[in-house]
């Protein structure tokens, strides 16, 4: 195997262990359209780190994080419905992202590896990335976990015992842009909440307990980063495309199964 597809693997599977895990939120708490709103802001993410001379992955966390501490201020003050304010947020920070790399005229920037990712230009420094990062965001989902599922059961029974719900909100969104800045590269901004979502809702059909269905997600995830590897390589696929759509056919696939028992 050569070493440039056995990096992808690597990569892959780390990204889809995390995304897996940290998925299973993502769909509970109807989150999608939110990963969507960080994700596109990534791309400003990569404008600020190329014009501010510094790491393009700390440009994105720190982009993600001003839009996802702005998204909980904007829907405090309740002016505007939620997913109003997401489309706003979304869109503008995309179109300004794109507008912003426009300026980088001294810079060549690789547009199509950022929107749909380029895993196989994965380097060893990404590697390490990746697990890094990983490894802090297991860390801070794991120390999460309970909170999370009782402000995702019944969020004002959830109050009442004692959790702290701004808390624990802003501490998975500083964890969801850790989230995207990791598997940008994998599978690219406009296809990132794919990966967050789909393995997670094939999962959820056959979970019993919220710990299976973060497992069974990252066991999906991680087949179908190998599927769409093998698809690339075999008929010349985009990567990120086709580890998308190497997902879409296991949810498919499992669509067909019975439903023994579900999650959440």
């Amino acid at each position: 195997m050569p070493d440039f597809v056995l990096f992808a693997l690597i990569a892959g599977i780390g990204v889809a262990t995390v995304m897996g895990a940290t998925g299973v939120f993502v769909v509970w708490r109807r989150m999608a359209y939110f990963g969507d709103t960080l994700a596109h802001s990534a791309l400003l993410g990569v404008a600020v780190g190329f014009i501010a001379g510094i790491d393009v992955n700390i440009g994105i966390v720190g982009v993600c994080l001003f839009i996802a501490v702005g998204m909980v201020y904007l829907r405090s003050q309740r002016h505007l419905a939620e997913d109003t304010l997401l489309g706003i947020l979304a869109h503008s920070s995309l179109a300004l992202g794109l507008v912003a790399v426009s300026f980088l005229s001294a810079l060549r920037v690789d547009l199509m590896s950022y929107l749909f990712g380029d895993i196989l230009a994965i380097t060893p420094t990404d590697i390490g990335w990746v697990y890094g990062g990983g490894t802090v965001a297991l860390g801070v989902l794991a120390w999460l976990w309970k909170d999370l599922v009782a402000i995702t059961v019944h969020e004002d029974l959830a109050r009442t015992e004692g959790v702290n719900i701004i808390r624990t909100q802003i501490a998975f969104m500083i964890l969801f842009a850790l989230v995207i800045a990791m598997a940008m590269k994998i599978v690219g901004i406009l296809l990132v909440t794919a990966l967050l979502i789909i393995p997670a809702a094939a999962a959820r059909r056959f979970a019993r307990t919220p710990e299976q269905m973060a497992i069974f997600a990252a066991v999906a995830g991680s087949i179908a980063v190998a599927l769409g590897l093998q698809g690339s390589l075999l008929w010349d696929l985009p990567s990120g495309p086709a580890i998308v759509v190497a997902a879409a056919l296991i949810f498919v696939v499992t669509l067909a199964v019975p439903i023994r028992a579900r999650a959440g």
